[in-house]
Order: structure tokens, then C-alpha cells, then sequence
């Protein structure tokens, strides 16, 4: 997963879908295409990228509770 670009890690979406990703505590919305498999933490659905993380402002608290939806 490369950080400095808008992606994600899914456990079973197939690589190259994307996904708009919002942050429910701020409401602020990224377009991610999903590049890796995981998050292997239980209760976790997505990992972000750090620029992904960046721009729906939860870098700081590291994890958010979001809500995505399939776009592509």
C-alpha cells in the first residue's frame, strides 16, 4: 500500500474497486481504490492509506468509525 496515495486495504473487494469512504464523526468524504487485503484486526472493515487517512481528517485519532460505499 503506497501512503502517499488515496487507497485501501478490503478483506474480500476485489483490487481496483473504489470506494467512497466518509468519516460519520465530520462528515468529510475520499474516493479510494482498494490495492491491498486487509485489515486483520478484528471489528476493523477497511484499512486507509495515510493520505486517504489525511484528507477525512483521522490521521490524529487513527481510526474512525466510517461508512463506505462501492463506487467502480
Amino acid at each position: 500500500m503506497n501512503p502517499t496515495i488515496n487507497t485501501a486495504a478490503h478483506r474480500s473487494l476485489a483490487f481496483g474497486t473504489k470506494l467512497k469512504v466518509t468519516n460519520r464523526n465530520n462528515g468529510r468524504s475520499v474516493v479510494v481504490r482498494v490495492n491491498d487485503r486487509g485489515p486483520f484486526i478484528r471489528g476493523r472493515v477497511l484499512d486507509l492509506s495515510r493520505a486517504a487517512a489525511q484528507n477525512i481528517g483521522m490521521v490524529s485519532s487513527g481510526t474512525a468509525k466510517v461508512c463506505y460505499e462501492v463506487i467502480g
